[in-house]
């Protein structure tokens, strides 16, 4: 059974993930095509963040950003390393996609980078359907970003 904590930024096991996140996306990063948001960042009231557990155990974690009426966007999407390639980054992308329901919004998009740290992200959201797209939001044309998007009221 799936539990999804709101915020939880204090507990030591999501700090350690965000952290480790935070670290791992900056260095994979070129400098000025890093777009992960460190705690502090994911605390803006635009923004809400979920841990989720199975078992008492946290196994990933994803954050919604409101971009205008009606669109997201996905932020710190990770899955725990003691969980990963056993099918939890499509549990998180799939709680987000519900949260993102209750909260009205009917497209989803994603930053994510071009280099080759950011392969099995890209298979993932391939696999939830997210297709290629213009620059969105804040974001301009950047040969280490690729723009994805869904539309989810369809679903």
């Amino acid at each position: 059974m799936i539990k999804s904590v709101e915020g939880n930024f204090d507990n030591p096991e999501v700090n350690e993930l965000l952290t480790k996140h935070f670290i791992e996306l900056r260095a994979a990063s070129p400098e000025g095509s890093a777009h992960v948001l460190d705690i502090p960042g994911l605390k803006i009231p635009s923004i809400k963040f979920w841990s989720l557990w199975e078992n008492e155990k946290l196994f990933g974690c994803g954050a919604l950003k409101f971009l205008e009426k009606g669109h997201g966007e996905f932020k710190s999407i990770r899955v725990h390393d003691n969980f990963k390639k056993k099918g939890n980054g499509i549990k998180v992308i799939n709680h987000l996609i519900e949260e993102a329901k209750k909260l009205d919004i009917k497209k989803l998009s994603i930053e994510t980078g071009a280099g080759d740290f950011f392969i099995p992200a890209r298979k993932l959201f391939s696999k939830c359907n997210f297709l290629p797209c213009e620059p969105f939001a804040h974001y301009k044309l950047d040969k280490n970003s690729i723009y994805l998007t869904k539309q989810i009221d369809n679903d």
